[in-house]
């Protein structure tokens, strides 16, 4: 059997329904040729320990080629224990290092380590644990123990035999070391005591001599410690007055450095008290800045609700200015019919008798047609009912404006009160100053969007104006218009009326023309007026 790997490792132990535990596990590879010339590799775990923990797992390339297959290696048989061994030397270099790498598991499904077992070494990273290989080991029978235990005992006779003959020279090198050391002790001691009665000689003529050279040296050295004294004396006092000057100079520098930091502690609580005064005015001017943003906000809001509504006002004029184009239309070809009827009065008066006994069934078609014409004339009366309710809504709308014009008004008062106070307090607090600034560059948009509405409102003032005189212009050339036609419908007409003609009934055809432009007229000067509210 040829031994490629022997070592001790650190190996987690896992069982079934207990705890892992780590144990130090001797993994051993051997290598062996079978009889057919194919070596077998034997992987054995022991635990010097508990002489029964014995796992053994022999590889045949048969079995290496379905184990090959089940976990995807790489690798041929041949280079497989030199791989495997690679592996394990990398979880025997980092077995004592804190977070190792590589790690040996051995799992057992029983809840003690019999049966059959899962040799598995796991390389860990940040992101999960990567089996490299995992080889599963048998527990040994009772023969094997036997077998493993007898050549262990057989390894460890040899191991004490080798042991023994170790031992057995290191005694007869340590006696001669022994017997070597005790002769050069004997010859040492002999020395030693030559040596000491020399010494002994030496110290007492040096003694003498040195007593003599000591009683000179105590004299010298008490005349130096008396001239050193008076020198130490004088210095002392020199250091003392220099020290009592400087001492006093420092004090007057104390309280003159006490005074000022006084006063400066003053001028720092003082400035303190005026900066929060002054954080103070800065957080209620903005607060007051931001209330009317939301306030500006909120009038943009009515103002869009209000623009919206104009423009359904307008939708509806337009639509009733539709109808009422329609009945002009048909006024019109009515007011053709009638001119058409003036030319057959003239050619049928001689015809008048002929037609007489007709007339009784044209008094019934004339009444029909009149109350057409009443249901016409209702039709227009609503109209213009619809048409004086979008006025009082439009006027309504108006008088809304008037009113934000008015709150605008204030708000700019406001406003300039606010950069009042904003500008005190920039003079106030420097480091405040560019928040301050943004702050004034906004009121003043704000100013330039309430002086453009208050443009627009005063334009659409005057635009209203020029329409009030425009409808009144109107009116006056309606009504004299009105009184030409009333001169020139002043005809025999309104005598007898023909029978044919159904308009030719006595005093009708001028009521049903007055009323019919009347109520054009009035329609007109509710367009302008519309046209004047749609500008606003």
């Amino acid at each position: 059997m040829e031994k490629l790997f022997s070592k001790e490792l650190h190996v987690t132990v896992k069982c079934r329904d207990s705890e892992e535990r780590k144990a130090n596990i001797r993994v051993t590879i051997e290598q062996s040729p079978s009889p057919v010339h194919k070596r077998d590799l034997l992987v054995r775990l022991t635990d010097n320990g508990d002489p029964y923990f014995l796992f053994n797992l022999t590889i045949s390339e048969e079995d290496f080629q379905t184990l090959k297959v089940q976990q995807g290696l790489l690798i041929d048989f041949a280079s497989f224990p030199q791989k495997f061994i690679e592996l394990l030397n990398l979880c025997y270099s980092e077995q004592e290092s804190d977070s190792p790498r590589f790690l040996l598991y051995l799992s057992c499904q029983s809840p003690v380590l019999e049966g059959s077992a899962t040799f598995t070494v796991v390389e860990t990273n940040a992101f999960k644990h990567l089996n490299h290989l995992s080889l599963r080991l048998a527990h040994g029978s009772d023969n094997e123990v036997k077998e493993y235990l007898a050549v262990c005992l057989s390894s460890l006779k040899v191991e004490k035999q080798n042991l023994y003959t170790k031992l057995k020279k290191t005694e007869e090198d340590l006696s001669r070391q022994l017997s070597y050391a005790q002769q050069t002790l004997c010859e040492k001691t002999k020395e030693l005591d030559k040596l000491r009665l020399e010494w002994t000689n030496q110290t007492s003529t040096l003694s003498s001599c040195h007593s003599q050279e000591l009683q000179l040296e105590r004299q010298k050295a008490v005349e130096l410690q008396n001239k050193l004294q008076q020198h130490t004396e004088q210095l002392r006092q020199e250091l003392e007055s220099a020290h009592i000057k400087a001492s006093q100079q420092l004090q007057s520098r104390l309280t003159e450095l006490e005074a000022s930091c006084r006063e400066l502690t003053e001028k720092k609580y003082k400035n303190e008290s005026a900066i929060r005064d002054l954080k103070i005015k800065l957080v209620g001017a903005e607060e007051e800045s931001q209330r009317l943003k939301q306030q500006v906000l909120s009038l943009r809001r009515e103002n869009s609700t209000l623009d919206t509504e104009v423009h359904e006002k307008e939708r509806l004029v337009s639509q009733l200015q539709m109808r009422v184009a329609v009945l002009e239309q048909e006024i019109k070809d009515k007011d053709q019919l009638m001119h058409s009827t003036k030319e057959m009065l003239e050619a049928t008066q001689e015809q008048r008798k002929s037609v007489e006994e007709n007339a009784e069934s044209k008094e019934l078609k004339i009444k029909k047609l009149e109350a057409t014409v009443k249901s016409l004339s209702e039709e227009l009366i609503k109209a213009n009912g619809i048409i004086k309710k979008l006025q009082g809504e439009v006027r309504g709308l108006v008088r809304k404006i008037n009113v934000k014009n008015t709150v605008t008004v204030s708000q700019e008062k406001v406003l300039q009160d606010t950069s009042e106070k904003l500008q005190s307090v920039e003079t106030a607090l420097q480091s405040a100053q560019q928040q301050l600034i943004s702050k004034d560059e906004q009121v003043s948009k704000l100013k330039e969007q309430l002086e453009m509405t208050v443009q627009k409102l005063n334009e659409s003032r005057e635009v209203l104006k020029t329409n009030e005189n425009g409808e009144e212009a109107s009116f006056a050339c309606f009504m004299m218009w009105y009184n030409n036609t009333e001169v020139e419908l002043d005809d025999p007409f309104q005598g007898e009326g023909n029978s044919d003609d159904p308009f030719s009934f006595p005093g009708y055809p001028l009521q049903v023309f007055s009323v019919c432009h009347t109520a054009a007229g009035l329609l007109c000067c509710d367009s302008v007026r519309t046209l004047s509210t749609t500008l606003l």
